[in-house]
């Protein structure tokens, strides 16, 4: 396996040699080409994307197969007055290559580059920000429909490009039943690659598997609906009855019935979505229909490169890797710690093991919460419910009413979408439910939409929940064995990464609820740094600076931000004049926020510097890029206690 050292980075200005993207710097360039140079220009644009992704990684396999849709969509509409909105968005490098970000594609997702997602900060032709899965159809509804009621715009088009794993979510179906009520013109065009991330799971996958419609039957339906509008038969007022009977008889014909069109939503397809100049005659043909419609087109993920197409899943994010051969390579070392999520996983299988109760739920990421390892082993035990985090938590709660304790894993940014779920139908009740919240705190290079800064703050006020934060794999290990013997709601949160040691598999043991620990006490120390989570690390390295210089501060590990451990927190403010917190999230309403909150509610005369994610959004980089902008990296840690002797 080739080391990373040995891989030639691409810089900006290398973008020569890719036949007629090189003469392409905005949309308008690709409607010059003649419609015959179109498969040419998405066979350039796969290369340059290979190229590049080899040694700057990102979202391989999915851009790759959506590049044809994304060449005739820019092809036959006038963006950008007319508007594409992307669902997730990790699809549209194509999008972002023709769009004036060539050059910059080089440093996509690196800290003061391009995002790896479409936003509306960085480009005239993103109309939404993106990442957050099956919100396309909502939002462009919307923008559509404000198009249409706005003088000077109403002819502007809208189109939404939504993923076949992204429109079995609810907001999606949500958006879908908002769809005919009002008049629009919204397309939206359906990505069928038959996966997300992991295989895709549910009803509505394998109906969309099997679905089919007739290109000879659409234009008798659109030529009979003409004929009679033009004699007067058919009013705009009678149109609706027109299409439930047309569609009655097509389900009638068909022997199937088409969920779309029972919702008065025209459907075409489904048609071959590589297929470029198939895609553009179809969009010419339905473009200036005045009705909302579903174009239904296959893709293959990973499309153009051998290795992505037969193994997508492991495709979707590959890394750095050698684009002629597709081997990966990696940095690690073997003797380095596995990834956090590893941890869980394996540790999540010993538990199910000891106790036939436990039940593991993740919402379409089994590999990446690595719940997959309980899956192997307990098929029957293991649930993924697709891109449905509400229903996640709600299904968990079932579970945990007929006596069953789940593990419900799911990334922290997602979780902000189960949030009403876990008040309602977790919390209210008190329901031994465990969220196992991956990606928690700065993630990298996926940057705003992604990383999980505020689940502290927003589990925090919530009445009834024990919230912790492991520091290594055996305090992660003993929190999922306490959270399998105690009662009620836990949320136990943990980073993107790797761990912290290689031995890490100790007997799990129950830990006291509410308990912190000591890990270094100086004496004559003034100071005390009490951190949550990994963050402990950064503060072991920060004293170790300043120990040298003879400054002595107190260190500890508290585990808990609910319940908090007022023991140790009364033993602290009786013997230190400033305590210094440091957490991987959001300071305002997190960690710190609640021992300031201790100290005020308990009189206590303890200034409190509070270190943490700031109240703004933050952009993509490196997790320690980030972390060091921040100020609570070991630098930063050492400067605030040095600005507090």
């Amino acid at each position: 396996m080739k080391k990373e050292s040995e891989k030639t980075p691409i810089i900006a200005d290398n973008i020569s040699g890719y036949g007629l993207l090189d003469s392409i710097t905005t949309p308008a360039d690709v409607r010059k080409l003649r419609l015959d140079q179109l498969p040419e220009l998405c066979a350039d644009i796969r290369q340059y994307i290979i190229d590049h992704l080899s040694v700057n990684p990102g979202h391989f396999a999915s851009s790759m197969g959506a590049v044809d849709i994304i060449v005739a969509l820019h092809y036959v509409y006038d963006t950008p007055s007319d508007h594409l909105f992307w669902d997730v968005g990790h699809q549209a490098y194509a999008h972002k290559i023709l769009t004036g970000r060539k050059e910059a594609f080089a440093n996509q997702r690196k800290k003061g580059g391009i995002s790896g997602f479409p936003s509306p900060l960085e480009s005239e032709y993103d109309t939404f920000t993106t990442g957050h899965a099956s919100n396309s159809i909502s939002a462009a509804l919307g923008r559509a429909i404000a198009d249409r009621n706005t003088p000077g715009r109403e002819t502007s088009k809208t189109v939404a490009v939504i993923g076949d794993a992204s429109i079995s979510g609810g907001l999606a179906f949500e958006g879908l039943n908002n769809v005919a009520n009002n008049p629009n013109n919204l397309l939206i065009i359906l990505n069928d690659n038959e996966m997300s991330i992991d295989a895709n799971v549910g009803g509505l996958h394998s109906y969309l598997s099997e679905l089919s419609t007739s290109a000879g039957y659409n234009k008798w339906r659109a030529k009979l609906y003409n004929a009679f509008r033009s004699k007067g038969v058919v009013t705009e007022e009678g149109k609706g009855r027109i299409q439930r009977f047309a569609n009655s008889v097509k389900s009638l014909v068909s022997g199937k019935q088409n969920i779309f069109e029972g919702l008065n939503i025209r459907y075409f397809g489904p048609f071959d979505g590589n297929d470029v100049i198939k895609v553009v005659k179809i969009l010419n043909d339905i473009k200036n229909m005045q009705t909302p419609r579903l174009l239904h087109l296959h893709t293959v993920k990973g499309k153009g490169y051998k290795p992505a197409e037969e193994n997508p899943a492991k495709w979707h994010a590959p890394g750095v890797f050698d684009p002629e051969t597709g081997e990966k390579i990696c940095s690690d070392s073997k003797d380095s710690p596995i990834p956090w999520q590893e941890v869980f996983g394996r540790s999540l299988v010993e538990l199910a093991k000891k106790d036939d109760r436990v039940m593991g739920v993740t919402a379409a990421m089994p590999s990446g919460t690595s719940i997959s390892r309980l899956l192997e082993e307990f098929p029957d035990r293991t649930f993924d419910v697709g891109i449905s985090e509400g229903h996640a938590v709600t299904f968990s709660a079932g579970l945990a009413t007929g006596g069953k304790r789940p593990f419900t894993a799911i990334y922290s940014t997602f979780l902000q979408r189960a949030y009403d779920n876990i008040v309602n139908d977790v919390c209210i009740q008190g329901l031994p439910v465990t969220l196992c919240i991956d990606r928690a705190g700065i993630v990298g290079e996926d940057g705003v939409t992604h990383h999980g800064l505020l689940d502290i703050a927003f589990l925090r006020c919530i009445p009834n929940i024990k919230v912790a934060s492991p520091a290594d794999e055996e305090t992660l290990r003993n929190l999922m064995f306490t959270s399998l013997h105690s009662d009620g709601p836990m949320a136990i949160r943990y980073p993107r990464g790797k761990a912290v040691n290689k031995d890490w598999q100790t007997d799990m043991k129950v830990i006291e609820i509410g308990k912190g620990r000591v890990i270094t006490e100086v004496e004559g120390a003034e100071i005390a740094v009490l951190t949550i989570g990994p963050a402990l690390h950064d503060a072991k390295k920060a004293l170790d600076l300043l120990s040298d210089k003879g400054i002595k501060c107190d260190l500890y590990d508290m585990i808990w931000v609910k319940p908090l451990d007022t023991s140790l927190l009364e033993k602290i403010s009786n013997t230190h004049k400033t305590v210094i917190t440091v957490e991987d999230g959001v300071t305002t309403g997190g960690f710190g926020t609640a021992v300031t909150e201790w100290c005020r509610d308990h009189n206590k005369d303890l200034k409190v510097v509070v270190l943490g994610a700031p109240d703004s959004w933050l952009a993509h980089g490196s997790v320690g890029e980030l972390k060091h902008d921040c100020g609570y990296d070991s630098d930063g840690i050492a400067k605030a206690i040095m600005s507090a002797l």
